[in-house]
């Protein structure tokens, strides 16, 4: 069993949880081998060198599509601080995320994504700072609808990561005080902010979420986004 995993502060709760969660050996080996970010994981997804793992929404439509997808994702939920388009810079893709990107096109906006670790500093620091936009707030503006920038995909072993993503989304993950000073060293922001943060971070699948994947991949057909490749 070979997962992949985002290191980003978003899958903080899912680290917690991961490490008292009944798995082979092997598969906690790889965990901890197989860490980078969404656009990474994407290519090891499509080259088959992890069965599973939170897969950009973008990348992971073939895995909805099969219906080899989890109740379980990466979803804003009307906010998300972490995901920013910077509207009066240079326009420029961030190279880490192909869902962001393609949103940012979706939208219609035009500016410096940035997403992950930097967002959140940027978010967070004291004005003054350039007009900004956060995505997932300006989607559900338009739609009424929690942003998916994740979802929990597998290609083997379906029924144990089933299975993985119940127990997860089901269970309070309360992170240990000495965990939050690690990634608050880690990450140059607060304890406190790192909380606010995931407070705008949902995991569970429901059908609203279902409901706003298919009109994100509707939207990205209709305004031919870019979309991540296997090579």
């Amino acid at each position: 069993m070979r997962f992949g995993k985002i290191d980003y502060l978003n899958l903080l709760p899912f680290d917690i949880f991961i490490k008292g969660y009944p798995t082979p050996s092997s598969f906690k080996q790889c965990l901890n081998h197989r860490k980078s970010y969404p656009a990474k994981l994407n290519k090891d997804f499509f080259l088959r060198r992890i069965d599973a793992g939170f897969i950009s929404s973008l990348a992971g439509y073939a895995s909805w599509r099969k219906k080899q997808v989890t109740p379980c994702a990466i979803i804003g939920n009307a906010k998300v601080l972490s995901v920013l388009v910077l509207l009066q810079e240079k326009e420029g893709i961030d190279t880490q995320s192909a869902t962001s990107n393609a949103l940012c096109q979706v939208l219609g906006l035009k500016g410096q994504v940035l997403i992950g670790d930097n967002a959140l500093r940027f978010y967070y620091k004291p004005q003054p700072k350039p007009e900004f936009v956060d995505l997932a707030t300006l989607w559900h503006q338009k739609t009424g609808l929690p942003f998916v920038f994740g979802r929990f995909c597998y290609q083997a072993h379906g029924a144990f990561y089933q299975e993985m993503a119940k127990a997860f989304y089901k269970r309070p993950v309360k992170i240990p005080h000495y965990i939050l000073e690690q990634r608050a060293k880690m990450s140059g922001l607060t304890r406190a902010q790192i909380l606010h943060y995931l407070k705008h971070i949902l995991y569970r699948v429901r059908p609203k979420e279902e409901f706003s994947l298919r009109c994100f991949y509707r939207q990205v057909r209709l305004k031919r986004a870019t979309r991540p490749k296997r090579f």
